[in-house]
């Protein structure tokens, strides 16, 4: 009964978190962005003390059951290993603690973020790994799904889906999403949470925890036949049906091994306190009081779990393709509105992705830069950032971008534009523009002559550094291709106008 509560409680777990990704619309982060800020790295890094604390206190009491409930990389594992088992059952052996391995992968882990290489711990972070798979390797395909759907709605004179871009943002960390990909299947289909108990550094950690957890896997010595059947179908190779000892620091309470057991001699609770316990009487009331002891804990699992929510080308008329814009290399890259400062913003972002997929403007996309590597950075090819939008500070879990209100988006100051005189179409190809001054939100851009001394000659945007946010609404909108005439450059930190 445990094994099937938790097999539920994951799935409906994993269809939430990849939902929470998947979502085209920007309407289910309302009811899932709970998901995402329980998972613990993310909690951590965001301060919050009340999902830690209680992550904490659930592992005390059931062991790692965030690793097999919660933590949607660690079902992804699962599920590769049961579509395996499928086919080669009973293939699992008892292994030893690979203690080298863990803790010299947790050590390069907290190195390198105390040394700020992050781009290492956003590698390493189980949430954003899993994060970055859906975003880069299944919305594409939900994606282009939605626009099929759209295209026969459309069809049938529904709005009921609208057509969305499929694009690639940002070829690094597509590759780096592929290669997790196959890392992580490759580890699961060969030694089911290999990757859970060697590499992840969540799992090293609540690890330490599991030692002392209340309620445990454990032997009634007398019963047991020896089969193997336990050790054959621990996926944490952590059982050893010789010496009916378990490792709880690898042990993720997955039920597998209570469920093969056909001679009562494995259960799940607290030792001491089973030990107490009288004999199984004829008429079976022992199975009943395990069965109900099953209940409970999966009730209480729920209980926690919920306590925890608290490509056609562009044409222009029909007729001439419009050459696409190539992004403006900036001396500062500009981090997302909320983030505060890019010092601020690199220390607390795991790249998850998130903001990055929910962006309704098309504006954020994973860094290219080394030392930011697929941390999320603004760019204005695709879009703007409107003032009116604070959709990624409603969805970071990790308190890289703070939640802010839309009076205090629209004057948040990310950076300044910066005119470019030899990309201007008015000077260059002799026509008259302006879209950069009709565009601006801020009013920060006017037209004014070209020539201050002849009030004739072509008018040009100049911008007003002091009212500028930094929005790329003039970057966005410049027809000049493929080097917008104007370009934003980032700020380090952002302030208040």
């Amino acid at each position: 009964m445990l094994r099937k509560i938790r097999i539920l409680l994951a799935a409906i777990m994993m269809v939430m978190v990849t939902l929470l990704f998947l979502d085209v619309s920007g309407v289910l982060h309302h009811y899932l962005a709970w998901t995402a800020r329980i998972q613990f790295l993310p909690a951590l890094l965001a301060l919050n003390v009340l999902v830690v604390a209680l992550l904490v206190l659930l592992t005390l009491i059931f062991g790692r059951i965030y690793c097999s409930v919660i933590c949607p990389l660690g079902i992804f594992q699962d599920i590769v290993s049961w579509i395996h088992g499928r086919s080669k059952k009973n293939r699992f052996t008892a292994s030893g603690e690979k203690r080298w391995l863990r803790y010299g992968v947790l050590a390069v882990f907290v190195v390198a973020f105390v040394a700020g290489v992050h781009s290492l711990v956003a590698l390493l972070a189980p949430y954003s790994s899993y994060g970055r798979m859906v975003t880069n390797l299944l919305l594409p395909v939900y994606q282009w799904g939605n626009n099929l759907l759209a295209g026969i709605a459309e069809r049938a004179d529904s709005y009921a889906f609208y057509s969305v871009d499929v694009w690639l943002k940002s070829l690094p960390t597509f590759l780096i999403a592929v290669a997790t990909f196959v890392v992580i299947v490759v580890l699961a289909w060969r030694g089911g949470r290999t990757y859970c108990n060697t590499i992840c550094p969540v799992g090293t950690i609540l690890a330490q925890l599991a030692r002392f957890s209340w309620l445990k896997v454990y032997f009634d010595a007398d019963k047991c036949k020896s089969c193997s059947l336990c050790t054959k179908n621990c996926k944490a190779s952590c059982i050893d049906f010789k010496t009916h000892k378990v490792d709880y620091t690898r042990c993720v309470a997955c039920g597998n091994c209570l469920e093969k057991c056909n001679f009562g001699a494995l259960h799940y609770g607290h030792p001491k306190a089973m030990a107490t316990q009288p004999a199984a009487t004829a008429d079976g009331s022992a199975a009943a009081d395990q069965a109900r002891r099953a209940f409970l804990v999966g009730s209480a699992i729920v209980g926690a779990d919920m306590a925890l929510a608290q490509a056609a080308k562009k044409v222009d008329g029909g007729l001439a393709v419009i050459e696409d814009k190539v992004p403006a290399k900036r001396s500062t890259p500009i981090t997302p509105p909320g983030s505060v400062s890019a010092s601020h913003f690199a220390q607390h972002c795991t790249a998850c992705q998130l903001c990055v997929a929910k962006c309704p403007n098309g504006v954020l996309r994973p860094s290219t830069d080394p030392l930011r590597l697929m941390q999320p950075e603004l760019s204005f090819e695709r879009g703007a950032c409107r003032p009116e939008c604070v959709e990624c500070s409603t969805v970071c879990p990790a308190g890289a971008i703070k939640p802010i209100t839309v009076a205090e988006k629209s004057s948040t100051v990310l950076g300044h534009a910066v005119w470019i005189k030899a990309n201007c179409v008015i000077l260059s190809d002799g026509v008259t523009c302006g879209n950069c001054a009709r565009h601006c939100p801020a009013g920060a851009i006017m037209m004014v002559p070209s020539d201050p001394d002849n009030e004739e000659s072509p008018m040009v945007p100049a911008v007003n550094s002091a009212m500028c946010i930094g929005c790329g609404t003039c970057e966005y909108v410049c027809p000049a291709r493929p080097f917008s005439a104007l370009y934003v450059e980032g700020h380090e930190v952002h302030s208040q106008i």
